[in-house]
């Protein structure tokens, strides 16, 4: 097996905003990292039982026909066309018959009829096929009504897949459909993009882990074991790059080890510019730090950068706007990053069944469900209210501008499955 290729990595000024900017509206935020951004993986060749939900690094293309020689629809008699008439006639049977992975062998002899079954290989001779349903036999002779279709219940060689049609396009995610296909056609391996492994890494003296005794002051890690889980769903790898102290020297210890084991790096907390926010003092000192400010609620701050080379995605610490911001930016730039593109999410438009007035100016995400074909939204807009998060199925998006929701006004609602999670 070949060596992975590995691209160049990423230029230092690619989250670089334009003098004077000030808030992002979304959808410019969207264009900025889909034209900026660009694979950073590498390429390998895995055998089809290990390519599923990877991405395809090339086109793939049918090395042999599907089918590969014509074959019966049905299981019926394989005739002459020619040798029919309109109206009631007999054929006699040649001796022996046609069965998947068992052929006839030999040419149909002139005036006579084939048992044919269904899948097997059409004989030399054979041109259309009858249905033994609109057969009588006493096995050794068929009777049945003449005015056949030229070519009736046959299947034409390449008539699903010609050989050497490209089947499945490059920077697809490989689906257990596609892995059939892909056999079918002749083909045993697939070069894939080397997984996208993404690391997740909380900032803040005031996080308890898991299992710890949190102290009064402290609360409990709750945005790393959902990145981390989120990761995993899109079907990328995460890695665990822990928890950082309030610590200059011990934070840039541990960037440097998750820029070294992986390809991506997610934050929280410590993206903003108050005295703890070391993620974006290092960052800055690096050269290679920008704080986009987002038109979008929940989020607002998004620390964007390079370490080592690798990106840097600074989410918010609040895990409501970080869920939020790495669903509407860090999904799709995921995508991009990984070689699939960027994975743009259809709203579905269902009718409300809430009440809302929203002002103009932010991009507004409310945590939502579906009941009775309805969206109904969390009661609390709190970002505070991780508890919504787990109640909802998806999110409500709300425009930038201004609208007045009432019950039954038309909205768009992501489902949670939509970004694959």
């Amino acid at each position: 097996m070949s060596t992975p290729l590995s691209p160049p990595p990423l230029t230092d000024d690619c989250f670089a905003l334009p003098p004077g900017t000030h808030w992002t509206p979304v959808s410019e935020a969207h264009d900025m990292l889909r034209t900026r951004l660009r694979t950073v993986v590498g390429q390998e060749v895995v055998a089809l039982a290990e390519a599923l939900n990877r991405i395809l690094a090339q086109d793939v293309v049918a090395a042999r026909a599907n089918p590969p020689q014509p074959n019966s629809a049905v299981d019926g008699y394989g005739l002459r066309h020619a040798e029919t008439v309109v109206g009631p006639q007999t054929l006699p049977l040649a001796t022996g018959r046609a069965a998947a992975g068992a052929p006839f062998g030999s040419v149909l002899p002139l005036g006579h009829a084939v048992r044919i079954l269904t899948g097997a290989t059409i004989p030399e001779g054979v041109d259309t096929v009858i249905l033994q349903e609109d057969v009588t036999t006493d096995g050794t002779q068929i009777a049945f009504h003449g005015g056949l279709r030229k070519g009736a219940n046959l299947r034409r060689a390449g008539e699903d897949v010609d050989a050497g049609a490209v089947i499945l396009q490059a920077g697809r995610r490989i689906t257990p459909a596609d892995l059939a296909l892909s056999a079918a056609t002749g083909l045993s391996e697939l070069s894939v993009h080397t997984r996208l492994r993404v690391a997740v890494l909380s900032t803040g003296d005031e996080l308890a882990q898991p299992g710890e005794t949190a102290r009064p002051d402290q609360i409990f890690d709750a945005n790393r074991p959902m990145l981390l889980a989120m990761i995993k769903r899109f079907g990328f790898e995460p890695v665990d790059a822990g928890r950082a102290p309030d610590d200059r020297d011990a934070l840039k210890a541990m960037l440097d080890a998750a820029a070294a084991d992986a390809d991506l790096i997610l934050t929280s907390g410590g993206a903003s510019a108050g005295d703890e926010d070391h993620l974006s003092a290092l960052l800055n000192e690096s050269g290679a730090m920008n704080l986009w400010r987002l038109a979008i609620k929940p989020g607002r701050p998004l620390a964007l950068g390079l370490w080592n080379q690798k990106p840097v995605f600074g989410l918010p610490g609040n895990p409501v706007a970080a869920l939020v911001c790495a669903l509407i930016f860090a999904r799709p730039a995921m995508g991009v990053l990984a070689g699939e593109g960027w994975h743009a999410v259809e709203p579905l438009m269902v009718p409300a069944n809430f009440s809302k007035s929203k002002k103009a100016g932010r991009r507004e995400y409310l945590r939502a469900r579906l009941r009775d074909g309805k969206a109904e939204v969390f009661t609390s807009e709190g970002s505070g209210r991780i508890s919504g998060l787990s109640w909802a199925e998806g999110l409500v998006e709300l425009p930038d501008n201004a609208c007045e929701i009432v019950p039954d006004t038309p909205v768009a609602f992501h489902s949670y499955a939509s970004f694959g999670l």
